[in-house]
């Protein structure tokens, strides 16, 4: 079998494109979601002549245009680089990508592990798929094929641990072989690691195979967190023990633990984990604007998780709307008045972050005033008081400028408030200081690990935490 050259391949496949209907930017973007790499300029610069494309980029773009052709009609396909005839299908990494889609499509979440494991054979690798538990503290082994023979990892003190405490990946040299571990990442947040090892002829310490790891360990943490949104299986495993009622309500309610945009990192946390009762939190990113909002009700009573539900989703709702802090801040308290009467106290602060300028605007319904940490200060940003939500007229909106690289920390009085058997209060503004240098995801996933050995039991008062780097303009 001949290789199809360059120049011929990118004749027929411009044919082929114009018989799709595709826009150039509708062709892009289905190119971009198979893992492309060009911009839709020099895309549409190729299908026009004017420039060429790497080989596994124009086996990208056939292979989005054949996508199209198998949903619009049966007519001559685009070729892929492999040769004129014969066996045209994708090897390597575009095999690899291929078949992980492929896969995944329709399956369940607990087949998931195993159509990873399948993707990996593409590239000669042996794969083992860990998924973090709720607690985080723990890499718990996916049943499976993979999971025979292995035991859960400990975060704190496991290379695979290392890891994922960093969103990173690692090659480590094991008496059995060369191990990589890569962090398995939906968008930038953690769902667990994917044990590597090499079959045939791979090298894992070849830096091309290791970033196609990490591709592969960033588009199955995609595919993950998607199927467990509709099936259970994935998320039992996750558990180590049982949740009630309140607890599955707040943390089905809760966005994603960690996000980011390119200026602009956020990540949260709730304790504890199975038992949480009455705070949760949000928040929303877009070009110009982070808004963040963390609620505490208690867990004194029964409706605690019913009545911080309230707040949330008038919250969200007053967000969706366009409305600014002024009209969150009467959707919440016209929303917990009108639902629970006068008998009801939220605390929680709202927010509004400029990612142009950092400028924060600000009001704090409650007793933990938001801190700010840069460079070796940390400052506590006191403005904007009032009664909690509920129960008070409005309260005056605040403002603040955060500096590049600055952290800003909303949080509860669990954290605050943590003390031991005997009375010892837990360090909160120390514990973040120290922390202060990781990843957001690993702040949250520290500090609130350190209030809970601290307490030694569970919490008295539910914990929440709420980070956000900003990391200067655009």
């Amino acid at each position: 079998m001949t290789s199809l050259p360059a120049d011929e391949q990118r004749r027929i496949l411009a044919a082929c494109f114009a018989r799709t209907g595709l826009t150039v930017e509708e062709l892009w973007l289905r190119y971009f979601a198979l893992g492309g790499d060009v911009s839709e300029l020099e895309l549409d610069a190729f299908l026009r002549g004017a420039a060429d494309l790497p080989r596994i980029q124009r086996d990208m773009v056939a292979h989005a245009v054949n996508e199209r052709l198998d949903e619009v009609t049966e007519v001559r396909r685009a070729p892929y680089s492999g040769g004129t005839g014969g066996d045209t299908r994708p090897r390597g990494p575009l095999a690899a990508l291929v078949g992980l889609l492929h896969g995944a499509h329709r399956a369940s979440p607990e087949r998931l592990p195993a159509i990873i494991a399948a993707a990996g054979q593409a590239l000669d690798l042996e794969i083992a798929v860990y998924l973090a538990d709720h607690g985080q503290r723990q890499l718990i082994p996916v049943s499976g094929e993979s999971a025979p023979g292995r035991a859960p990892l400990p975060i704190e003190t496991s290379t695979a641990g290392h890891v994922y405490q960093h969103a990173d990946s690692m090659v480590t040299d094991e008496p059995e072989g060369p191990r990589l571990w890569a962090t398995l990442l939906d968008g930038d947040e953690r769902m667990g690691v994917l044990e590597v090892a090499a079959s045939g002829n791979a090298d894992l310490h070849d830096p091309a195979l290791r970033t196609q790891c990490r591709w592969l360990a960033s588009l199955s943490g995609h595919l993950i967190a998607a199927a467990m949104r509709y099936g259970d299986g994935l998320d039992v495993l996750r558990r180590q023990r049982r949740r009630g009622p309140a607890a599955e309500l707040l943390w089905h309610n809760l966005p994603p633990l960690t996000a980011a945009t390119d200026t602009v990192v956020v990540a949260g946390g709730v304790e504890p984990a199975y038992d949480v009762r009455g705070v949760t939190f949000d928040y929303a990113l877009s070009e110009t604007t982070a808004l963040l909002a963390i609620f505490d009700a208690g867990r004194d009573t029964a409706s605690g998780g019913l009545v911080v539900s309230a707040a949330l989703a008038a919250y969200r709702s007053a967000r969706r709307e366009g409305l600014d802090l002024r009209g969150q801040e009467s959707a919440v308290d016209k929303a917990l008045s009108a639902q629970f009467g006068e008998d009801v106290a939220v605390r929680g602060t709202l927010a509004e972050l400029d990612l142009a300028d950092g400028g924060l605007r600000y009001l704090g319904a409650g007793r933990e005033p938001p801190l700010v940490l840069g460079g070796q200060e940390q400052t506590t940003l006191d403005g904007g008081r009032r009664a909690p939500f509920g129960t008070g007229s409005p309260g005056e909106i605040a403002t603040a400028r955060l500096r590049p690289g600055d952290l800003l920390v909303l949080y509860t009085d669990g954290l605050s408030a943590a003390r031991t058997g005997d009375g010892e209060r837990f360090a909160f503004a120390d514990c973040l200081d120290h922390n202060a240098g990781n990843v957001p995801a690993e702040i949250a996933r520290r500090v609130l690990q350190a209030a809970k050995s601290h307490r030694g039991t569970e919490f008295t008062e539910d914990a929440g935490l709420l980070v956000a780097r900003w990391s200067g303009p655009s």
